[in-house]
Protein backbone atom coordinates (compact mmCIF):
# COMPACT_ATOMS: atom_id res chain seq x y z
CA UNK A 1 0.00 0.00 0.00
CA UNK A 2 2.92 2.34 0.72
CA UNK A 3 4.24 1.80 -2.82
CA UNK A 4 0.96 3.05 -4.30
CA UNK A 5 1.15 6.25 -2.32
CA UNK A 6 4.79 6.96 -3.25
CA UNK A 7 4.08 6.19 -6.93
CA UNK A 8 1.19 8.68 -6.87
CA UNK A 9 3.43 11.45 -5.49
CA UNK A 10 6.25 10.57 -7.88
CA UNK A 11 3.98 10.71 -10.95
CA UNK A 12 2.09 13.85 -9.82
CA UNK A 13 2.27 16.62 -12.40
CA UNK A 14 4.88 14.62 -14.36
CA UNK A 15 4.01 16.01 -17.79
CA UNK A 16 4.33 19.65 -16.70
CA UNK A 17 7.69 18.98 -15.04
CA UNK A 18 8.97 17.29 -18.21
CA UNK A 19 7.92 20.23 -20.41
CA UNK A 20 9.61 22.63 -18.01
CA UNK A 21 12.93 20.71 -18.23
CA UNK A 22 12.75 20.51 -22.03
CA UNK A 23 12.02 24.24 -22.28
CA UNK A 24 15.14 25.27 -20.34
CA UNK A 25 18.00 26.88 -22.24
CA UNK A 26 20.69 24.45 -23.39
CA UNK A 27 24.21 24.88 -21.98
CA UNK A 28 26.62 26.73 -24.23
CA UNK A 29 29.40 24.85 -26.00
CA UNK A 30 32.91 25.64 -24.79
CA UNK A 31 34.82 27.98 -27.13
CA UNK A 32 37.50 26.56 -29.40
CA UNK A 33 41.13 26.90 -28.41
CA UNK A 34 42.73 29.93 -30.09
CA UNK A 35 45.55 27.85 -31.58
CA UNK A 36 42.98 26.05 -33.74
CA UNK A 37 42.28 29.26 -35.65
CA UNK A 38 46.01 29.97 -36.05
CA UNK A 39 46.73 26.64 -37.73
CA UNK A 40 43.97 27.07 -40.28
CA UNK A 41 45.31 30.48 -41.28
CA UNK A 42 48.89 29.19 -41.77
CA UNK A 43 48.02 26.31 -44.09
CA UNK A 44 48.81 28.18 -47.37
CA UNK A 45 52.38 28.84 -46.22
CA UNK A 46 52.79 25.25 -45.11
CA UNK A 47 51.37 23.99 -48.39
CA UNK A 48 53.91 26.04 -50.31
CA UNK A 49 56.83 24.63 -48.31
CA UNK A 50 55.55 21.08 -48.65
CA UNK A 51 55.08 21.20 -52.41
CA UNK A 52 58.29 23.14 -53.05
CA UNK A 53 60.97 21.07 -54.80
CA UNK A 54 64.18 20.82 -52.73
CA UNK A 55 67.07 20.06 -55.11
CA UNK A 56 69.78 19.22 -52.50
CA UNK A 57 67.54 16.64 -50.82
CA UNK A 58 66.50 15.23 -54.18
CA UNK A 59 70.14 14.78 -55.25
CA UNK A 60 70.94 13.02 -51.95
CA UNK A 61 67.96 10.73 -52.43
CA UNK A 62 69.08 9.85 -55.96
CA UNK A 63 72.56 8.93 -54.69
CA UNK A 64 71.15 6.28 -52.32
CA UNK A 65 70.99 2.79 -53.82
CA UNK A 66 69.87 -0.26 -51.86
CA UNK A 67 70.44 -3.77 -53.13
CA UNK A 68 68.97 -6.71 -51.27
CA UNK A 69 69.54 -10.40 -51.92
CA UNK A 70 68.25 -13.43 -50.05
CA UNK A 71 70.80 -16.11 -49.21
CA UNK A 72 70.39 -19.34 -51.16
CA UNK A 73 68.14 -21.98 -49.63
CA UNK A 74 70.97 -24.49 -49.18
CA UNK A 75 73.00 -22.09 -47.06
CA UNK A 76 70.03 -21.46 -44.77
CA UNK A 77 69.40 -25.18 -44.28
CA UNK A 78 73.06 -25.81 -43.49
CA UNK A 79 73.18 -22.97 -40.94
CA UNK A 80 70.05 -24.32 -39.22
CA UNK A 81 71.53 -27.83 -39.14
CA UNK A 82 74.76 -26.49 -37.63
CA UNK A 83 72.88 -24.74 -34.82
CA UNK A 84 71.06 -27.97 -34.03
CA UNK A 85 74.31 -29.93 -33.99
CA UNK A 86 76.01 -27.38 -31.74
CA UNK A 87 73.24 -27.67 -29.16
CA UNK A 88 74.16 -29.92 -26.25
CA UNK A 89 71.81 -32.85 -25.85
CA UNK A 90 71.31 -35.51 -23.21
CA UNK A 91 69.75 -38.97 -23.50
CA UNK A 92 66.24 -39.56 -22.19
CA UNK A 93 65.99 -40.90 -18.64
CA UNK A 94 62.45 -42.28 -18.98
CA UNK A 95 60.12 -43.08 -21.84
CA UNK A 96 56.64 -44.50 -22.26
CA UNK A 97 56.26 -48.25 -22.83
CA UNK A 98 55.12 -49.06 -26.35
CA UNK A 99 54.64 -46.36 -28.92
CA UNK A 100 51.42 -44.51 -27.98
CA UNK A 101 52.23 -41.02 -29.25
CA UNK A 102 55.45 -41.39 -31.16
CA UNK A 103 57.55 -40.88 -28.02
CA UNK A 104 59.96 -43.69 -28.96
CA UNK A 105 61.16 -41.64 -31.92
CA UNK A 106 62.80 -39.23 -29.45
CA UNK A 107 66.06 -40.59 -28.05
CA UNK A 108 67.55 -37.41 -26.60
CA UNK A 109 66.49 -33.90 -25.58
CA UNK A 110 68.40 -30.60 -25.40
CA UNK A 111 69.98 -29.75 -22.07
CA UNK A 112 67.73 -27.48 -20.06
CA UNK A 113 64.55 -29.16 -21.39
CA UNK A 114 62.40 -32.11 -20.30
CA UNK A 115 60.16 -34.55 -22.07
CA UNK A 116 56.61 -34.90 -20.76
CA UNK A 117 57.32 -38.28 -19.22
CA UNK A 118 60.45 -37.00 -17.48
CA UNK A 119 58.61 -33.96 -16.15
CA UNK A 120 55.80 -36.08 -14.71
CA UNK A 121 58.32 -38.54 -13.25
CA UNK A 122 60.34 -35.75 -11.62
CA UNK A 123 57.18 -34.13 -10.22
CA UNK A 124 55.93 -37.45 -8.89
CA UNK A 125 59.30 -38.23 -7.27
CA UNK A 126 59.32 -34.81 -5.62
CA UNK A 127 55.74 -35.27 -4.44
CA UNK A 128 56.42 -38.74 -3.00
CA UNK A 129 59.66 -37.82 -1.21
CA UNK A 130 60.42 -34.08 -1.23
CA UNK A 131 63.39 -34.48 1.15
CA UNK A 132 65.33 -36.80 -1.15
CA UNK A 133 64.17 -35.25 -4.46
CA UNK A 134 65.04 -31.61 -3.78
CA UNK A 135 64.98 -28.98 -6.54
CA UNK A 136 68.79 -29.03 -6.61
CA UNK A 137 68.89 -32.79 -7.19
CA UNK A 138 66.23 -32.64 -9.91
CA UNK A 139 68.09 -29.79 -11.63
CA UNK A 140 71.33 -31.79 -11.55
CA UNK A 141 69.68 -35.06 -12.64
CA UNK A 142 67.95 -33.57 -15.70
CA UNK A 143 70.51 -30.83 -16.57
CA UNK A 144 68.07 -28.01 -15.79
CA UNK A 145 68.46 -24.48 -14.48
CA UNK A 146 67.77 -24.29 -10.73
CA UNK A 147 65.44 -21.29 -11.13
CA UNK A 148 63.36 -23.14 -13.76
CA UNK A 149 63.25 -26.27 -11.60
CA UNK A 150 61.94 -24.33 -8.60
CA UNK A 151 59.29 -22.69 -10.79
CA UNK A 152 58.30 -26.10 -12.20
CA UNK A 153 57.87 -27.59 -8.74
CA UNK A 154 55.95 -24.56 -7.48
CA UNK A 155 53.53 -23.94 -10.32
CA UNK A 156 53.06 -27.32 -12.03
CA UNK A 157 51.11 -29.87 -10.00
CA UNK A 158 50.65 -33.45 -11.25
CA UNK A 159 47.21 -34.99 -11.23
CA UNK A 160 45.71 -35.99 -7.91
CA UNK A 161 43.52 -39.04 -8.50
CA UNK A 162 40.88 -39.54 -5.88
CA UNK A 163 38.62 -42.57 -6.15
CA UNK A 164 35.31 -42.30 -4.38
CA UNK A 165 33.93 -45.58 -3.05
CA UNK A 166 30.61 -46.67 -4.57
CA UNK A 167 27.47 -46.08 -2.55
CA UNK A 168 26.17 -49.17 -0.78
CA UNK A 169 22.49 -48.40 -1.14
CA UNK A 170 20.82 -48.20 -4.52
CA UNK A 171 19.41 -44.85 -5.59
CA UNK A 172 15.67 -44.38 -5.43
CA UNK A 173 13.88 -44.40 -8.76
CA UNK A 174 10.46 -43.16 -9.75
CA UNK A 175 8.31 -46.01 -10.93
CA UNK A 176 6.15 -45.52 -13.98
CA UNK A 177 2.43 -45.96 -13.29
Amino acid sequence: MGARVTRAFRNFNLENRAHREIGKAKPLVAPRHPSHKDTTEQTPEIDKSIHKKDDPLLSLLKSVYVESKDPPAQVMKQSQAETLEDEERRPLKFSLPGDPYGMLDITDVPKGKLSIVEALTALNNHKQSPKSWTPERIAQEYSLDLKDTKALLEFFVPFNVKIKPPKTEEPKQIKAT
